[in-house]
C-alpha cells in the first residue's frame, strides 16, 4: 500500500495554473498560480504539513509562477498582460514589466545576472533586468507562446502552430534554430533537460518528443505515446518536469495520471493511479524528494465543462529513489 499523498490546505478557489517550489533559501516554499487571479505561497514542513505564507493578486488570471534562484522572490504574469513580482522578505508585490497580451510564461535564467524571461500571446519573449522597467531585450517569434523553459545556455518557447524556437542564452535575442513540434498536435508543455543539452515536448494526442539540440545528437531523439487508457481514449500531457538531480522526469496529463520516466533507458519508471480529476501542473522540490501535483480543470475540453464547483486540489508525494532514480543500463 503506498502511502497517502499529503494534501494542500486552503488551496486556489480556481483552476490552477502553474506551481513553482523555491531553488535555495530555507525550507521548501511552493508558489501557486491560479484563474482566480492570486499567487499564493505555501510554506512545507518537514513533516508534509502545510501553511498558507502569503499571497498577492493579479487583476485577471494569473498564468504562471517562477522564483529568483536565491528564493528570496516570487516572479508571475496573467491575463492582466502583467509582470508581477513579491519580495519576501517586505511581503511587498509590485509590476516590473508589461507585455501587449497575455504574459503566459515566466522564468529566471541560469546566466547569474538575474536576468527574468516572459513569453506572451503578444508573439514575444521578452528578458528583464529587474533594476530596470523596460526589457532589456526582446525576441519576436511566429506564434503565441505556449509553453517555454530555459536550463543552462538553452532556451526553449513553443508557440501556437506547433513552432518551437530553440534560444542560444549568450544570442537571446535571436532564435538559435526554428522548427516544427515532432508530435501531429498541439503543443502543450515544454521542458529542458536539466544539463540543457535538449529538451521534452509534450502534445494534446498523449505524446511526448525527446529533442537533443546538438546536431551530433539529433539523432538520439524519440517521441513516445502515453496517457491513454484501456478504452483506447487519449489523453493530453499538461505537465513535464525534470527531477533535479537525477534527470530523469514526469509527466501528468487529463486522465487524472503521472508517470515518471529515463529518457536515457527509454523506459517508464513507475506509473501511479488516477488522481481522481485532470492534472494541470506539477513540480519537484530543489532535490527532488517532493513531487507536488494539482488536481485541476486544465480547459482540454473548453469552457462548457469548466463549471464553478470544480475541485481544485494541490497534493505532495514524497519521492522514492526507485521511482526516480535512473535504472542501469544493462
Amino acid at each position: 500500500m503506498e502511502p497517502k499523498d499529503f494534501e494542500l490546505v486552503s488551496p486556489p478557489s480556481d483552476g490552477i495554473s502553474a506551481l513553482a517550489f523555491n531553488p535555495a533559501g530555507n525550507g521548501d516554499f511552493l508558489a501557486v498560480s491560479s484563474w482566480d487571479q492570486q499567487i499564493r505561497i505555501y510554506e512545507v514542513q518537514p513533516s508534509g504539513n502545510t501553511v498558507p505564507k502569503v499571497a498577492y493578486a493579479h487583476e485577471a488570471p494569473a498564468l504562471c509562477v517562477g522564483w529568483s534562484k536565491d528564493g528570496t522572490r516570487v516572479v508571475s504574469g496573467g491575463a492582466d498582460k502583467a509582470v508581477r513580482m513579491m519580495d519576501l522578505s517586505t511581503g511587498q508585490s509590485t509590476q516590473i514589466g508589461a507585455h501587449g497580451d497575455t504574459v503566459k510564461c515566466i522564468k529566471f535564467l541560469d546566466q547569474g545576472q538575474e536576468i527574468l524571461a516572459t513569453g506572451s500571446w503578444d508573439k514575444t519573449i521578452k528578458y528583464w533586468d529587474l533594476r530596470s522597467p523596460q526589457p532589456i531585450g526582446t525576441l519576436q517569434l511566429p506564434e503565441r507562446v505556449y509553453s517555454m523553459d530555459a536550463a543552462s545556455n538553452l532556451l526553449v518557447a513553443a508557440t501556437a502552430d506547433r513552432h518551437i524556437a530553440v534560444v542560444n542564452l549568450s544570442n537571446p535575442t535571436a532564435i538559435f534554430k526554428q522548427g516544427i513540434s515532432p508530435l501531429k498536435w498541439q503543443t502543450r508543455v515544454i521542458s529542458c533537460f536539466i544539463d540543457g543539452k535538449g529538451y521534452a515536448i509534450g502534445s494534446i494526442e498523449g505524446r511526448v518528443g525527446i529533442q537533443y539540440v546538438d546536431p551530433a545528437e539529433e539523432s538520439k531523439g524519440f517521441s513516445f505515446k502515453c496517457h491513454r487508457d484501456e478504452q483506447k481514449n487519449i489523453h493530453s500531457v499538461n505537465a513535464i518536469s525534470f527531477h533535479p538531480t537525477y534527470g530523469t522526469f514526469s509527466t501528468a496529463g487529463s486522465d487524472g495520471t503521472f508517470s515518471f520516466w529515463d529518457k536515457d533507458s527509454k523506459q517508464r519508471l513507475k506509473s501511479f493511479s488516477n488522481k481522481g480529476g485532470p492534472i494541470a501542473a506539477t513540480a519537484f522540490n530543489r532535490n527532488g524528494s517532493i513531487f507536488a501535483y494539482a488536481v485541476s480543470y486544465d480547459w482540454t475540453k473548453g469552457y462548457k465543462f469548466a463549471t464553478p464547483n470544480q475541485q481544485q486540489k494541490i497534493f505532495l508525494h514524497a519521492t522514492k529513489d526507485e521511482d526516480v532514480k535512473p535504472k542501469l543500463r544493462r
